[in-house]
């Protein structure tokens, strides 16, 4: 079947609806309807899974579709928890390596949990719809994908089993000295209240800014200062004392030095600065094995041409820099990464397509940038949930619909009752507040429509790496038995066989032509034409035989490469286009006339392309 460049069932992210709404798909909706009863595995997106779990049903996954899916252990983390990616590929349709190939990964930070339920989502739809969706059964056939579903194995089990906030278990596991006092980790959180999260503690003070509220004595409600008749100044009972925790060092400090505290998302090669620079970074890039493991997974695949990596809080579609001083890795590329996005932007709603440095923060030795700056592979990272998905109108909710949306919606539990305890130092305290699961994660019952959306975007993005085929051929009958041959090889996918970034940087190896003439007849000279009607080109008398394409075939476009053979009428030359990021093309030209030379040419068609 030939595939749609512009995959257009909506990018599969409204498929449902829009067979729901076409009665004439009635039969199609029914069978779709049945995808989970007739589906081969038992995973499900209502829910999070722990990191036991991630790993036992992406082997269930794979178990289910021996066909498509291959598990496969890349290393151990710290703590040594397996690092495992999820390999598919369709062998009936040629080595993995010898596709275009997209590289997917998350939860690179330990509390972004729905990253890896995203990635798992990708994988469980394209082997559980393949053979029933066209689009999907194309794609898997044309490419390969690779998927690491779990970057952090060691900060999503600990965000998981051990107390956390929302914002905690980001780091690996590695023991470091956060606070520079000679000691490791020897100052985490402490879970007062016993509910699984670190809340907020408000100790009592005469002079305070807050009061319990009348209304719901969990609530603390701001108090302004009011002069009293006397002069002084009526102030509230309570003032926040931080975050839920002990000074277990007795440096008077809480919870400063808790497991870990680094990120390895900042410990990679492209532009990379060490820790007193760039805040986590580790001691040198690849310092972690996690980071080294999925580095090594990612050198041995020249074949990637699209990464993404998921994150999980902003609604947005991040693309490098992380630095302004390597805006001029994207340049080139620029076109691409903003055709791509910007369809992101309209499949997701609440997302926006930003650069990462000008729209966010400056970022030294990120994941997606290296992907880019240094392999030339056209990358994004999506962060996942935001809060405009509340609404449902692309609108930010304000302080009372977010408190409507937690009571009423969530039915309060995504915060822990303020409960008094006694603080060794502090006195009596109030603890409690928002629990790990408040924000930053979408509530279960969104799960799959996140996962989903996100998955059609990264789809589409897969879907537009290189597509290459075979044009028209022009042979021209020269005199003395010569023969000019202007093939054309184009790429109709927004992803070129080589970015821009790639072939300044000579990152990896060219795009190759290679002719391989019949016994009677020879290659006497080749290059590369402008188009197919100019008249000049650049040719190569040393390998005629071998037109190397520096800058590969383009966005959407073409190249021609014209040789001069001689020969005789009907001799054969063998044609084969190879590139890394794009599937091997043969055919092969016959030396007979399909213009004379002084003839405006009309095009012949070569013979079939083999794979």
């Amino acid at each position: 079947m030939k595939y749609s460049s512009s995959f257009n069932i909506g990018a599969c992210a409204l498929l449902r609806c829009a067979i729901m709404l076409a009665p004439s798909l009635a039969m199609t909706h029914a069978t779709l309807a049945q995808d989970r009863v007739d589906a081969k595995s038992t995973l499900r997106f209502d829910h999070f899974r722990d990191f036991d779990a991630l790993v036992a049903q992406s082997k269930e996954l794979a178990a289910a579709h021996p066909q498509l899916l291959t598990y496969v252990e890349l290393g151990h983390s710290s703590q040594g928890r397996v690092m495992f990616a999820l390999l598919l590929n369709n062998p009936k349709t040629g080595s993995d390596s010898d596709k275009p190939a997209m590289y997917i990964d998350g939860n690179i930070h330990g509390n972004e949990i729905q990253a890896s339920e995203t990635v798992l989502y990708t994988v469980w739809y394209l082997v559980e719809q393949y053979g029933k969706i066209d689009a999907i059964t194309s794609l898997v056939d044309r490419c390969a994908f690779y998927f690491v579903p779990c970057v952090n194995p060691d900060g999503r089990a600990t965000w998981f089993a051990q107390q956390n906030n929302s914002s905690t278990s980001r780091t690996g596991m590695q023991p470091t000295d956060d606070d520079r006092d000679g000691a490791c980790d020897e100052d985490g959180p402490d879970d007062l209240d016993g509910d699984g999260s670190i809340g907020l503690m408000w100790r009592r003070d005469p002079n305070g800014t807050h009061r319990r509220s009348e209304l719901d004595p969990n609530e603390m409600e701001s108090v302004p200062a009011q002069p009293r008749a006397d002069g002084s100044i009526r102030r509230g009972d309570w003032s926040i004392a931080g975050s839920e925790g002990l000074d277990n060092d007795g440096d008077g400090s809480v919870n400063e030095d808790g497991p870990g505290g680094y990120d390895m998302n900042r410990n990679w090669p492209a532009g990379w600065q060490p820790d007193h620079v760039q805040n986590g970074a580790g001691d040198w890039p690849f310092s972690y094995p996690e980071t080294e493991a999925v580095g090594k997974f990612v050198l041995t695949k020249p074949n990637i041409a699209a990464g993404q990596a998921y994150h999980n809080a902003g609604g947005m579609i991040l693309r490098g820099p992380g630095t302004p001083t390597r805006e001029d890795a994207y340049v080139g590329d620029r076109a691409v990464y903003d055709a791509i996005a910007d369809v992101g932007a309209q499949m997701l709603p609440g997302y926006r397509s930003m650069v990462i440095h000008s729209d966010l923060y400056p970022v030294h030795g990120g994941f997606v940038n290296w992907l880019a700056e240094t392999l030339g592979i056209v990358s994004f990272t999506n962060e996942l949930w935001t809060d405009k998905r509340i609404m449902q109108d692309g609108t930010t909710p304000n302080a009372a619909q977010s408190e409507l949306w937690r009571k009423r919606m969530l039915f309060g539990q995504t915060r822990s009752p303020l409960v008094e305890r006694q603080h060794p130092t502090l006195g009596a305290v109030l603890v409690g507040g928002n629990t790990k699961w408040s924000s930053r994660i979408p509530p279960s019952f969104m799960l799959e429509e996140e996962c989903h959306r996100n998955a059609a975007f990264t789809l589409f993005h897969a879907a537009e790496m290189p597509r290459v085929s075979f044009g028209p051929t022009v042979v021209k009958a020269l005199d003395g038995g010569l023969y000019e041959v202007t093939l054309e090889i184009r790429n109709d996918a927004l992803i070129p066989t080589r970015t821009v970034r790639a072939a300044q940087a000579k990152v990896g190896l060219p795009d190759r032509v290679t002719l391989t003439p019949a016994a009677s007849a020879k290659i006497l000279v080749s290059g590369v034409a402008r188009n197919r009607f100019d008249r000049a080109f650049d040719p190569d008398h040393e390998t005629p035989t071998t037109v190397t394409l520096e800058s590969g075939v383009p966005s959407r476009g073409s190249v021609f490469v014209r040789f001069i053979a001689q020969g005789n009428e009907g001799d054969a030359i063998a044609v084969r286009f190879a590139a890394e990021k794009a599937t091997d093309l043969a055919s092969s030209v016959i030396l007979r006339a399909t213009v004379s030379a002084n003839e405006t040419p009309t095009p012949a068609t070569p013979s079939s392309p083999q794979p």
